[in-house]
């Protein structure tokens, strides 16, 4: 089994651009790291795997469940947004509590980026499938952006599964593999990948080392974090 160390949650900003110092232009997105602090360990002996929980964001007392709360109180932060699992190798595990930094990730390596496409509702074929339409003319009226086709004569006389027809366009999940990181900014949390990632601003999206590159051999292990202090909000009972 191939070495693992944990992925990161971020938060989509948006898309800007920056410039070399040959004065090329570089597309970049840029994702932010807010407070994405570890929750919990999942291992062998216990859950048959090992993984690490991880949390980020913020969300008010007031809007976190019971059983939530309890989670929180147990890994001794605040209550998070948005939670997800990495899977780790065992000697990969970062202490509970501690905060995962944007230099966890290195300038040049490649990274998976993981996310929810924009929804866009329901759509008809020429938009979801970019299909070319009915003619314009010679006998074609009011159809002109019907699909066509979905079939064959009585023998097999179905439409058979996943035939592309009008329907749900797009929040979707989808990975966004080897893209490249531009710069980090470990004081705001910021991490600068080339190109375009899945997802609207202010998304979450899940960055991992990439599975079809080798690490970098300056990638720090287990990762790059801090131990955080335990937040005041996560003193009080959850009874």
């Amino acid at each position: 089994m191939p070495e693992m160390r944990s992925g990161v949650i971020a938060q989509k900003v948006g898309m800007t651009r920056i410039f070399t110092e040959t004065g090329e232009h570089i597309p970049v997105t840029v994702l932010k790291l807010d407070n994405v602090q570890v929750m919990a360990h999942r291992t062998e002996e216990k859950n048959g795997y090992v993984a690490l929980q991880l949390g980020a964001g913020s969300r008010k007392v007031s809007r976190v469940t019971k059983a939530e709360r309890q989670n929180f109180a147990i890994a001794k932060v605040e209550p998070k947004r948005t939670v997800a699992e990495f899977r780790v190798s065992a000697d990969n595990l970062i202490e509970v509590g501690s905060e995962i930094t944007a230099d966890h990730y290195v300038k040049g390596q490649m990274v998976d980026v993981t996310g929810d496409t924009q929804g866009k509702g329901f759509a008809g074929a020429m938009k979801r499938w970019n299909f070319g339409g009915m003619r314009a003319t010679h006998g074609v009226s009011v159809t002109h952006r019907a699909l066509g086709s979905t079939g064959q004569r009585q023998d097999p006389g179905k439409v058979f599964k996943g035939k592309k027809m009008a329907g749900h366009m797009g929040d979707e999940r989808v990975t966004t593999l080897n893209l490249e990181v531009v710069k980090t900014d470990v004081d705001k949390g910021l991490l600068l990948v080339r190109g375009a990632v899945p997802g609207s601003k202010g998304g979450w999206v899940f960055v991992r080392d990439a599975v079809k590159r080798p690490l970098p051999k300056d990638a720090p292990k287990p990762g790059a974090f801090r131990k955080g202090a335990v937040p005041a909000a996560t003193a009080e009972k959850t009874s």
